[in-house]
């Protein structure tokens, strides 16, 4: 099988175990620089070139898209599906994934347990919204953030405010989400492939930081799921559409709720945290599923 990777850089660890584990199995694989791709986009004939020559013979690839990237790699991922390759993750689920306010309102729809989670445009609506949400201390998020970046804890409604006027005077989106304090600056991450629950860590904030983003400085361990917790991810995935996610979970007083789906999920904390092959289980879920033509959407929508 030949797999094409869009990913920004080689070097991270993610894309060197994916990259081993293909090759492993006697596949190759190609990590290609996303924004370096160029596509013809002809009738009836989609095509891709990459450093002046055109990407032929691709059984499957590998979306690794950065957020900041998120636009420009899903566009060349469609192109990849219009050609007939089975991705990984399909373009649609991962634009769903990616925009915080339609992700949450559709795990709300499937009944997918969630924080209070409260949405506006008008900065006077800021008093109804903080209402909405439980008021402080509340979680104010960006939209776009990743990796913990654009997340604020305000501990009064009157700080709450000051931040929610920042933002919406900077003309950035926000959430308000309700603060669960019982989970004390944990959370877990359950990584989901093929509508199975693979693998699971329980990640821990660095000392005063509520965030427990491994890219913040908290650590990891392995921990073992409730059922409910088990199929709170299985459903959370599913109604993203992704094969291949982690699925971002607190554990509230009421049960699991999803902070986030992540379509993109790093692999070196889960891997080390637990010492089993997720890389490989990926491939795996490849060497099963991609046939030519196999994508639900073909790069539609």
């Amino acid at each position: 099988m030949k797999i094409a990777m869009l990913a920004r850089n080689a070097n991270l660890y993610t894309h060197k175990r994916l990259k081993a584990a293909a090759e492993e199995r006697g596949h190759q694989l190609d990590i290609i620089d996303t924004l370096r791709c160029y596509m013809n986009i002809a009738t009836r004939r989609p095509e891709i070139y990459y450093n002046g020559e055109k990407l032929t013979g691709y059984n499957a690839v590998i979306p690794r898209i950065g957020a900041s990237v998120t636009f420009y790699g899903t566009a060349v991922l469609r192109q990849f599906e219009m050609m007939g390759v089975y991705p990984l993750n399909e373009s649609v689920a991962i634009g769903r994934s990616r925009d915080k306010l339609r992700s949450m309102q559709l795990l709300s729809r499937d009944g997918v347990g969630l924080p209070v989670t409260t949405f506006a445009h008008d900065p006077k609506q800021t008093e109804e919204v903080l209402k909405l949400a439980g008021g402080a201390p509340i979680v104010i998020k960006l939209l776009e953030g990743t990796q913990g970046i654009g997340v604020v804890l305000a501990d009064t409604d009157r700080s709450a405010k000051s931040v929610v006027e920042a933002f919406r005077g900077a003309g950035v989106n926000i959430l308000l989400q309700e603060f669960i304090k019982e989970s004390g600056g944990t959370d877990i991450r359950a990584i989901v492939i093929g509508g199975k629950v693979v693998a699971a860590m329980k990640r821990t904030g660095a000392e005063g930081d509520f965030r427990s983003n491994l890219h913040r400085g908290g650590s990891a361990q392995i921990v073992k799921l409730t059922p409910e917790e088990r199929a709170t991810a299985v459903r959370a995935a599913k109604t993203m559409g992704l094969n291949a996610c982690g699925v971002d979970m607190l554990r509230a007083n009421h049960g699991a709720v999803v902070m986030e789906v992540n379509s993109s999920p790093g692999l070196e904390g889960v891997e080390n945290a637990t010492g089993l092959d997720i890389a490989g289980k990926m491939i795996e879920f490849l060497e099963k599923h991609a046939k030519t033509g196999a994508t639900k959407t073909k790069g539609k929508g």
